[in-house]
Parts: C-alpha cells; sequence; structure tokens
C-alpha cells in the first residue's frame, strides 16, 4: 500500500476522517470532516508526521525549511521536523505566535529566522 493509502486508513481508523453530511464554518455541505487533533497519541503522531515528511520528499518541491502556523502547525512542523532528520534531512524550522510577546525573545516569530524558500 503506498504512503497516501496509509495514511487514509490511519486517518479513519483513528476517526479523523469521517463520513457522513457536515455543515462547514462556511455553511456549506460537506461529505465528510476531518479533524486532526484526533491524532492525539505518540504512534498516530508519528505516523502522521512520517506521511507529510513522504509526502513533501515525493512532492519534488525545493525548500530550505520548514513552517508551521499557529496553533495545530506548530507540533506538525517539529514532527515532521524530525522525521526527515531520521531520514537524513536536516532542516530548520520555525512557527509564529498568534499574540505577540513583549518579553523574553519577544515578537512573533519562534525558531530558525525565516529565510531562502520556506
Amino acid at each position: 500500500m503506498d504512503f497516501s493509502r496509509e495514511f487514509i486508513a490511519l486517518a479513519c481508523d483513528k476517526g479523523v476522517l469521517r463520513f457522513g453530511s457536515f455543515i462547514t464554518k462556511a455553511g456549506r455541505n460537506s461529505p465528510y470532516f476531518f479533524n486532526a487533533g484526533l491524532f492525539d497519541d505518540g504512534l498516530s503522531f508519528r505516523a502522521l508526521c512520517g506521511y507529510y515528511a513522504h509526502a513533501i520528499r515525493s512532492s519534488g518541491v525545493e525548500f530550505d525549511m520548514l513552517f508551521g502556523p499557529a496553533y495545530k502547525g506548530i507540533p506538525l512542523v517539529a514532527g515532521t521536523a524530525i522525521r526527515l532528520a531520521e531520514e537524513g534531512v536536516g532542516l530548520p524550522f520555525a512557527f509564529n505566535r498568534k499574540e505577540a510577546k513583549d518579553h523574553g525573545e519577544g515578537g512573533t516569530l519562534i525558531g530558525a529566522p525565516l529565510a531562502g524558500r520556506v
């Protein structure tokens, strides 16, 4: 089974991907609902980040770093960077805060400076 089918199987097994009749926030009908927050244990989250890493490497898109937007993207970018590192691909990563800090390191960006193809 290829990685995309494995990903869908995992999402269905975890109840992350559900089929039925759902109303989106925009008020549209959708035949499915995807709740990524249900990748809520170490094994499924590790697998999810592995699928992200595989998809990124298979895409052919050139990039210099990874970025995870707040909030759900924060653990995803860290986990995906780790899974890529396990494959010998060491990349810098960063994520943002929704609220700027005016103390400590301050600002809205945490991690590597945004540079190159992000």
